[in-house]
């Protein structure tokens, strides 16, 4: 029997109609559009404001549009992973609420939580649920809404983060395409520098985690940059040397939108163009989980069958690592 690939067979994604821009932060936190926008490259970030929305509800609207562009019925797709570090509840999963919303009756689903890079392990983790032979529609979602964690007090965090999701759907094929290969790591030892310290077993809610603000995103922003930079380089560099290929094989750089700062050097530290690195990251800021599928989504039309791309991340705890798919579907 041929191999079985995962073919990425559609992209769809969606932001929420509220935008905040920098210009409304100034007047929440000591800051200006000015030093966002030169620290950042941040304008604006979209906001999931509506009372009872949740990171499903952005999902939903995601995939829905998936499964309409791909011509999908919701009773066909057999597995829905979403990656997110934003759940509606501890449990039961996102996925499994999104499913349901959905009528995705059929499928097996599942959260999946490595910060920013939740969806990049998603990804990996479908295609070989894919390569297995027993699944033919996958469908995998970046999702999250930060909103709901970040402290419009702190002017270190609340300028990075907006609401978004998007989503792939993946099926089988003989062809070489899809996912091609990968390097994904994690180090623990960075739980310190990143994180969402209350909530969990450690700390449960409590008035004490309340009053310390335990509830809310912390960034030590400049040793998260330093060790941003070199995983997500060493990990893409990797890649495209064990298949042999060169910046010239690569027709697309597909980094998560964390800062603009932290993609120019990835860019440059691997010799890359920035005329092929996808960005969007003044338009919805970090959005965590969705924004490498955003990213897909925003210049699907840009994309051809057969273009080799890199996608790269890194998240809090840490987790980071790069994937090369080849693209095999056409545009719009």
């Amino acid at each position: 029997m041929a191999r079985i690939h995962a073919a990425i067979t559609g992209v769809h994604g969606y932001v929420p109609d509220f935008v905040l821009t920098n210009a409304d932060l100034e007047k929440m936190v000591d800051t200006n559009d000015e030093w966002i926008r030169t620290r950042t490259g941040i304008k604006e970030r979209h906001i999931l404001k509506e009372p009872g929305k949740a990171t499903s509800d952005m999902a939903v609207e995601a995939v829905k549009g998936l499964l309409e562009k791909t011509g999908t019925d919701p009773m066909e797709v057999d597995m829905v992973i979403c990656g997110t570090v934003t759940a509606d509840m501890h449990f039961p999963d996102t996925a499994n609420i999104v499913a349901d919303k959905v009528g995705m009756k059929n499928a097996f689903c599942f959260d999946l939580n490595a910060a920013c890079s939740s969806f990049l392990f998603s990804l990996v983790t479908a295609s070989h649920y894919m390569e297995s032979g027993r699944y033919k529609k996958i469908i995998v979602i970046g999702a999250d809404k930060l909103s709901a964690v970040v402290d419009y007090t702190d002017r270190s965090t609340c300028i990075l983060f907006g609401d978004g999701a998007g989503a792939v759907m993946l099926e089988p094929s003989e062809q070489p395409t899809g996912v091609l290969d990968y390097i994904l790591k994690s180090d623990g030892s960075g739980r310190d520098l990143l994180y969402q310290k209350g909530g969990g077993s450690l700390y449960p809610c409590s008035k004490e985690t309340l009053e310390k603000r335990m509830h809310y995103i912390y960034q030590d922003g400049r040793k998260v940059f330093k060790y941003a930079v070199e995983g997500m380089k060493n990990t893409l560099l990797e890649v495209m040397k064990r298949n042999n290929l060169t910046k010239d094989d690569i027709k697309w750089l597909v980094p998560h939108q964390a800062n603009m700062r932290i993609i120019e050097y990835v860019a440059k530290m691997a010799d890359f163009p920035m005329e092929r690195v996808m960005i969007n990251i003044d338009k919805y800021g970090n959005t965590t989980s969705a924004t490498i599928p955003l990213c897909l989504w925003n210049y699907e039309d840009q994309i051809k069958p057969g273009d080799k791309l890199l996608l790269t991340a890194f998240g809090g705890g840490f987790s980071w690592g790069s994937i090369l798919v080849e693209w095999g579907k056409p545009g719009k």
